[in-house]
């Protein structure tokens, strides 16, 4: 049987090229599901990996009790007092708690390209320690700000998507005049931000506390001891997450529509293609009606026609699901956008179409192929030989 399969399959795949029209419409129609269903899912990758990767081990963030971000926390100056001098707090360079409080305002930036309308920028006022609790922050252009001048810097990220954020630019806020003074990369969310001092950003934005605390974790019980004090202090009511828990979190609603999204496409664009494979293997069982009858005619089973058939469709859904793969990654791979956080604020970042995606993408071109040829190949298998030699 393995022989009569091998002679079989080779006679098939070498008669494509004399049906390449019909069969270029399962290569062309599974590549576009696989690149679709690839980039859609590479963009919440990318997303999640963005997100995920602004979170540390061995930092925890505060927040008022009951929120799920930072738009919508507030803690007072007392509050974040006596956060900073709970036990669970390593120590900074200087010997004291290594904390920053942190207020988070929405500012608008207009995109590139684009002179009418404008997108919601996090700004987030800091306190000195904020850098050593971010060491993959750094300075790329210019300078840090300097505590108590209207300066920013700006993450690298805003500098691509928004215009009028570039180094030694005057951002208009609410009705007040920042300069850029420096630019930063980070490589995560943070990218995705205008940094100033907290206190001119209190004072400016006439804001009376912060919307969290960003602390260093000490030593592997950090966390827990950290939980367990602000949980039993009654002059506070605050959730405390490690910093990596809280972005993972940031992802689960963007990763559940982009996943609902690409299910929906995928499967709307398999049912066409799953057609057009039927259509394309039927017609070319048709047009060998005759070829496969002589073999039959000569001893071959039906069994290694069935196989025969069904290795041809899988091959052109295989070559299918490697050319949409191919198209999703030079397209789309470390691809930047910007998209709408959990802040109500852009966040950029950038489509990362990884080997899993690439998997994932050619077993869904297989199963379609695998679906498609199943009919033609069974038919091909049961067709009489007689019927078949007198249609030829």
């Amino acid at each position: 049987m393995l022989s009569q399969i091998t002679a079989i399959t080779g006679l098939n795949l070498k008669s494509i090229p004399e049906r390449w029209a019909s069969s270029l419409v399962i290569v062309v129609g599974l590549a576009g599901v696989v690149a679709v269903f690839t980039a859609l899912l590479a963009m919440a990758t990318g997303f999640e990996k963005t997100l995920a990767s602004t979170g540390r081990p061995d930092n925890a963030i505060i927040l008022r009790g009951g929120s799920d971000a930072e738009l919508n926390s507030g803690l007072g100056r007392d509050s974040a007092t006596l956060i900073k001098q709970a036990p669970g707090i390593r120590k900074g360079a200087d010997g004291r708690p290594l904390a920053s409080a942190e207020m988070i305002v929405i500012a608008e930036l207009v995109r590139q390209g684009d002179e009418k309308n404008g997108a919601n920028i996090t700004v987030r006022g800091v306190e000195p320690n904020a850098f050593a609790l971010r060491p993959q922050l750094k300075i790329v252009e210019g300078r840090k700000f300097q505590t108590g001048l209207r300066e920013l810097i700006v993450g690298r990220g805003v500098t691509r998507q928004f215009q009028g954020a570039e180094l030694g630019k005057i951002v208009r806020m609410r009705g007040s005049d920042w300069t850029v003074v420096g630019v930063f990369e980070s490589g995560d969310a943070y990218d995705s931000e205008l940094w100033t001092d907290a206190e001119v950003a209190q004072s400016t934005f006439n804001r009376g506390g912060y919307s969290s605390v960003l602390v260093g974790l000490e030593g592997a019980n950090g966390l827990k001891a950290l939980q367990d004090n602000l949980k039993t202090d009654p002059r506070l009511t605050v959730d405390v997450k490690s910093q990596l828990e809280y972005f993972s979190g940031q992802t689960k609603n963007f990763r559940k529509q982009i996943g609902f999204l690409a299910g929906v496409v995928t499967l709307i664009m398999a049912l066409g293609a799953i057609f057009a494979a039927l259509n394309t293997m039927y017609a070319a069982v048709a047009t060998r009606s005759k070829e496969i009858a002589t073999l039959r005619a000569i001893g071959f089973g039906g069994m290694p026609v069935l196989v025969s058939v069904m290795i041809e469709s899988l091959f052109l859904a295989l070559v299918g699901g490697i050319l949409g793969a191919v198209i999703a990654y030079l397209l789309f791979n470390n691809f930047s956008v910007s998209t709408l956080g959990e802040n109500f604020t852009q966040v950029v970042f950038a489509f990362k179409v990884t080997p899993a995606l690439v998997i994932m993408g050619l077993v869904i071109a297989l199963v379609i192929g695998f679906f498609g040829g199943l009919l033609p190949a069974w038919r091909a298998a049961r067709m009489p030989v007689t019927t078949a030699l007198r249609a030829g």
